[in-house]
């Protein structure tokens, strides 16, 4: 006998399937768009505009400056304007900025274009984590932000192939072809953003395709946990989020994660350009395209099922401490791999692990902030996380110059990895001493966080 679902089952299930791929999707827009130059890079745009790795890693982390700027502002007019407005204006914006790379000239034009880009998305990553989290209850969040986030790994292993073939367009207008690749992927950010404006809907209340009961279960879960939130020590107003110390510790903790993962995503396809040098093969652009994707496919694989056991059991620890300390470890191997294949196995256990971490660490700091703090604490988190944005490409890059090899880079990459895991475990520590005290004090428990 077939069962009907439940109206908490039709609801999250709308969510999942209404909202989540079209966010989904403009995260990967955004991603391609942000790491487009790595693209570009080794495929004649160093040597046009006579870049050294230095020059290079210091365009593509001045982005991150713009973007840090104006982040926690930019969040917070989204708690404020609403997220279809605000998420369509910041990417018709990037798309507009990204659109004139088509035509830059010298190293201070990319420069000045690498931070206005991050100037028009600031926002967009954390507005997107706070919009989702607006829309389902605590115990489904660790599900949608996991099915949001493999957009991420995906953008790769879909974006490299597509970028090798618009590059292999080359002549197409009289444009090199990294010209081409940069036009391509930025006509899409502004076409979805226009679409955005008319396709989202800022609050359960308001969405046509939900039922009147699904909106009242939805409406009324998210309130109750507004309320329960309200009486937790960590509901300040946003002006205190940013001097809370979890909310630092998390900072610092992305902080390591986001170092990783842009290392990886800004250089890997240079490394790929030097395996010819180093093993003495040779590939061309579409080859090298494939070969840039090939660890991001495992990647999300393991971002599904790792998020899969977390949403589960609940987010613990070592959902967010073990993936970054098997990163750690795997990145240095790299480095002493004797083959193309065996470099290229060590870093897909390097991208599984910062693609296993990443979701399941945005699980936790909705779990006590609510409203502006959220905006704001969250906003702060990214924000903190992405100055490793600027320092990974940028202090990769000056290794890279100074020592003649990513021997350097790479060991500065685990060590930031190493540091996530270790900070962790320290809070989830904390966290339990924390509840077993109140305990033994007979004071009434807040809702136990479940990452311990």
């Amino acid at each position: 006998m077939k069962t009907h679902p439940t109206v908490e089952q039709s609801a999250i299930r709308k969510v999942c399937l209404r909202l989540v791929p079209f966010i989904a999707l403009m995260f990967f827009i955004n991603f391609l768009d942000r790491t487009a130059i790595s693209f570009a890079g080794p495929n004649g745009m160093t040597k046009d505009l006579g870049l050294t790795a230095a020059q290079f890693g210091f365009a593509a982390g001045v982005f991150f400056v713009g973007y840090i700027l104006l982040e926690i502002p930019s969040n917070l007019a989204l708690h404020k304007f609403g997220a279809r407005r605000w998420m369509a204006r910041i990417m018709v914006t990037w798309g507009l900025v990204a659109l004139m790379f088509t035509w830059v000239g010298s190293s201070t034009e990319l420069y000045w274009l690498r931070f206005l880009l991050g100037v028009a998305e600031a926002g967009f990553f954390p507005g997107a984590i706070l919009f989702l989290s607006m829309w389902v209850p605590q115990r489904h969040r660790s599900k949608v932000l996991s099915l949001f986030y493999l957009a991420q790994p995906l953008t790769i292993v879909i974006g490299a192939p597509v970028a090798a073939l618009l590059m292999q367009q080359h002549g197409l207008g009289d444009l090199a072809g990294w010209r081409i690749m940069f036009f391509g992927v930025a006509i899409p950010a502004i076409l979805v953003g226009l679409v955005a404006w008319f396709y989202l809907v800022d609050r359960p209340a308001d969405a046509k395709w939900l039922t009147a009961a699904e909106k009242n279960w939805l409406t009324t879960e998210l309130a109750k946990e507004e309320q329960s939130k309200a009486h937790q020590p960590h509901n300040m107003l946003a002006g205190k989020a940013l001097l809370n110390g979890r909310v630092w510790m998390l900072s610092l903790i992305y902080f390591g994660l986001v170092y990783g993962l842009y290392a990886l995503a800004f250089f890997l396809p240079t490394i790929v350009g030097g395996f010819e040098a180093e093993f003495g093969t040779r590939f061309n652009v579409f080859q090298k395209g494939l070969i840039t994707a090939i660890p991001y496919l495992p990647a999300a694989v393991a971002l599904y099922f790792w998020s899969r056991d977390a949403s589960r059991r609940g987010v613990k620890t070592w959902h967010i401490a073990a993936p970054a300390l098997l990163g750690a470890l795997s990145v240095p191997l790299a480095l002493y791999m004797q083959s193309p294949t065996a470099t290229v196995l060590a870093i897909t256990v390097t991208a599984c692990s910062i693609f296993a971490a990443l979701p399941n660490f945005w699980a936790v700091p909705a779990r006590f902030l609510t409203g502006a703090a959220a905006a704001a604490g969250i906003a702060l988190i990214n924000t903190v996380g992405n100055i490793a944005g600027f320092a990974a490409p940028f202090i990769t890059g000056a290794l890279k110059d100074a020592t003649g090899s990513y021997h350097a880079p790479m060991f500065a990459v685990g060590g930031f990895m190493l540091l996530s895991a270790v900070l962790m475990v320290l809070m989830g520590s904390r966290e339990e001493q924390a509840s077993a005290s109140n305990a033994s004090r007979g004071a009434p428990l807040a809702p136990r966080p479940t990452f311990k």
